[in-house]
C-alpha cells in the first residue's frame, strides 16, 4: 500500500473557474479594494437571481449572516431559539452571542436534519413554561434539504421567525424552489470548502427589502447618515470585500457544474461501495435535490465484519487521504452540554457511525478510484 508519499486527497478543496482572477484584476485595476463596489454589487445580483429571491447582502461569513438574522428576528438576551443538534457550532454560536439559550433538536432519520415533532414537542414544553421561543434555525445538512411545510406551519403556529442556515445548501432545492428562500431569511456560505468560494464569505437572503437594507446598515457599523461619524446603534464589520465578491461573480459561472460533479461523485461512491456489507448512505428523499456538498457514509460494524467508520478514517489517513466524522452533535459539545435538548438518539447514531468521504469537485477519476479502492481494501 502507497505510504504518505502519495498526493493528498483533500475533503472539500476550492475549486476556481476560470475568471474569478480577471473580475480580481478588475478590482485592483479601479482600486476597488475595500469593501463595498461594484463586483458587491453584482454579485449579490447573481445571487438574487440564482436563487430567485428579491435581496441579498454578501458578507464577511455564514456566521455573520446568522447572527444579523437573529438581530433582526428580535432575538435577545434570554430569549429561547431552537436549533437543530446535528450541525457545526457556527449555527449555534450566534445565538449565544445574542445572549440568547440556544434549545437543540435531535435529527430524522430520512433527511439528518431536524425532527419537527420534537420541535413541535420543544416549543409546547416552552410554553407551558411561559417561554415563547423567537425563532428557529434550521439547516440542510450537507446539501440536503430538510422537508420544508412542517417547518413553515410550525412557524406560523407559534409565530418564530424561520431562519434557514443552507451554508452547505447553495444550489439544493425542495420542490424545485431553492433552499434558503422558504424562511424569513436564509444564509449562505462561501467558505473555502464549501460548494463555491470566496476565500471566506455568506450572505443573508431574503424577501423582505428593509430586512436586507438594515442588515447591510449593521453589518457597515451601523453609521448613521450624516457628514461625521454617528452611530445610533451597535454595528458590526461584516460586509464581504469587493476583492473577494469578485472571486465569487467568477465561482457563480460555474456554481451549475459544480453541483454536477458533486452529485456525480456520490453517485460513483454509491455504485462502488453501496454493495459492501454494513455501508450504507444519506438518501435523497421525493421532493428533494442535494447539492451533495459532501458525501456521507454510515458504516454499521455489525453488518461489516467489525469494520468501523474509525477504521476507514484511519486506513484512508495512511495513504494520505482526507475524511472525517460527521459533526458532533451540538449536545455532546462541552461548550454547549448545559443547554436543553430534544433527543431521538439519531444525531448520536449518525456521529458513531458516520463518515465524510472526499467531495471536492476537482476530484479526478483515478482520485475517486483511490479512495473507493482503499475502503474495498478493508473489506
Amino acid at each position: 500500500m502507497a505510504g504518505n508519499s502519495s498526493p493528498k486527497i483533500w475533503l472539500s478543496s476550492p475549486h476556481m473557474g476560470g475568471s474569478e482572477q480577471q473580475y480580481v484584476s478588475q478590482a485592483f485595476e479601479t482600486n476597488w479594494i475595500a469593501p463595498l463596489g461594484p463586483h458587491v454589487d453584482g454579485f449579490e445580483k447573481q445571487l438574487q437571481d440564482y436563487l430567485g429571491i428579491g435581496h441579498a447582502a454578501a458578507l464577511t461569513s455564514g456566521t455573520s449572516a446568522l447572527h444579523l438574522a437573529l438581530i433582526q428576528a428580535g432575538v435577545e438576551s434570554g430569549d429561547y431559539v431552537l436549533c437543530s443538534s446535528f450541525t457545526f457550532s457556527a449555527s449555534a454560536n450566534p445565538i449565544v452571542y445574542q445572549g440568547a439559550i440556544p434549545v437543540f433538536i435531535d435529527s430524522e432519520k430520512t433527511s439528518w436534519n431536524m425532527d419537527p415533532d420534537l420541535a413541535r414537542k420543544a416549543i409546547l414544553k416552552l410554553h407551558s413554561q411561559g417561554k415563547k421561543p423567537k425563532a428557529l434555525v434550521l439547516v440542510h445538512l450537507y446539501g440536503m434539504p430538510a422537508p420544508m411545510e412542517p417547518f413553515l406551519e410550525i412557524c406560523r403556529e407559534f409565530q418564530m421567525v424561520l431562519i434557514e442556515d443552507a451554508a452547505e445548501a447553495l444550489g439544493s432545492t425542495w420542490k424545485g424552489k431553492a433552499m434558503g428562500t422558504f424562511g424569513d431569511f436564509g444564509v449562505l456560505s462561501f467558505n473555502g470548502n464549501k460548494i463555491i468560494t470566496t476565500s471566506g464569505g455568506g450572505a443573508l437572503v431574503s424577501d423582505n427589502a428593509d430586512a436586507i437594507q438594515k442588515a447591510r446598515f449593521l453589518s457597515t457599523q451601523a453609521r448613521d447618515p450624516a457628514p461625521h461619524y454617528q452611530h445610533s446603534q451597535i454595528g458590526y464589520n461584516y460586509r464581504m470585500s469587493n476583492v473577494l465578491a469578485g472571486i465569487g461573480r467568477g465561482q457563480m459561472e460555474v456554481l451549475p457544474e459544480r453541483i454536477q460533479k458533486r452529485r456525480e461523485n456520490h453517485s460513483y461512491y454509491q455504485q462502488e461501495l453501496g454493495p459492501l456489507s454494513g455501508i450504507s448512505f444519506l438518501p435523497e428523499p421525493e421532493g428533494a435535490f442535494s447539492n451533495r456538498w459532501l458525501t456521507c457514509i454510515l458504516v454499521d460494524d455489525e453488518k461489516s465484519g467489525g469494520i468501523s467508520r474509525e477504521d476507514i478514517r484511519i486506513h484512508l489517513e495512511k495513504d494520505n487521504i482526507e475524511s472525517r466524522p460527521l459533526w458532533k452533535p451540538m449536545h455532546m459539545q462541552p461548550i454547549f452540554s448545559d443547554y436543553p435538548f430534544f433527543s431521538s438518539g439519531i444525531a448520536e447514531y449518525l456521529f458513531e457511525t458516520g463518515l465524510c468521504l472526499p467531495s471536492g469537485s476537482n476530484l479526478t477519476i483515478a482520485d475517486l478510484q483511490r479512495v473507493s479502492g482503499r475502503i474495498k481494501e478493508l473489506f
